[in-house]
């Protein structure tokens, strides 16, 4: 699990496929790459993947051909820069949302506006995930947490703040680049829940009508 903020970027400096899947070489920070271990997860652009080596300034992990189908790292190429996030610690304060790193699907960049010092972003998201995109929500755009400002009939939009140009990479981006989107946890969750059948008495079932008047639904 991931909190969205972004620790660091790294830059892929080499790649090695391993039948449908890749082996991915990123170098970073030594500092980020010496508190690493074997085994742990690590959400690159917001794709969890875990370290199969590390060793100095940089680490190595492995994508199967499930992730590279659903993420952006299948178009990713050497000197390709990455957004980092190791796992969130429990105890740790969470001042973005709850991150699994599972992306839902590939976005792309619609269009790009100056609105003084911050940057204005419209995505564009496939239904399979703008079902569950609202107004003020969270999202995770290559691994980053962000407010969904508004949204459209086919897709949404973002206000990147100086700070957050400052750190992360999402201000390159050019109209019509790809980027990995995850929406958030709790509304596919909501929605498993209402569209689940009848499993015992009508007195726990979880019905829409029971969300409003728990305040969950509006």
């Amino acid at each position: 699990m991931f909190t969205g903020l972004i620790e660091t970027t790294g830059e892929i400096r080499r790649l090695e496929r391993r039948g449908p899947g890749v082996r991915v070489s990123i170098t970073t920070g030594s500092t980020f790459v010496s508190e690493l271990e074997l085994g742990e997860s690590v959400a690159c652009d917001g794709a969890c993947l875990t370290v199969v080596e590390a060793t100095d300034d940089t680490f190595v992990v492995e994508a199967s051909g499930e992730t590279l189908a659903h993420t952006t790292l299948s178009n990713r190429r050497i000197g390709d820069s990455l957004h980092l996030e190791r796992a969130l610690a429990l105890g740790a304060r969470l001042g973005g949302h709850l991150v699994t790193g599972h992306v839902d699907t590939i976005g792309r960049v619609r269009e790009k506006t100056a609105m003084g010092e911050s940057t204005v972003m419209i995505f564009d998201a496939p239904p399979t995930v703008s079902r569950y995109i609202i107004p003020k929500g969270s999202i995770s755009i290559d691994g980053v947490s962000l407010t969904v400002n508004g949204t459209d009939e086919s897709g949404f939009d973002v206000v990147l703040i100086p700070h957050t140009q400052s750190v992360v990479n999402l201000a390159k981006k050019r109209v019509g680049d790809s980027v990995n989107l995850e929406a958030d946890l709790i509304g596919k969750y909501v929605e498993h829940l209402l569209s689940t059948q009848e499993r015992g008495p009508s007195s726990s079932r979880v019905s829409e009508a029971l969300l409003r008047e728990a305040g969950f639904v509006s």
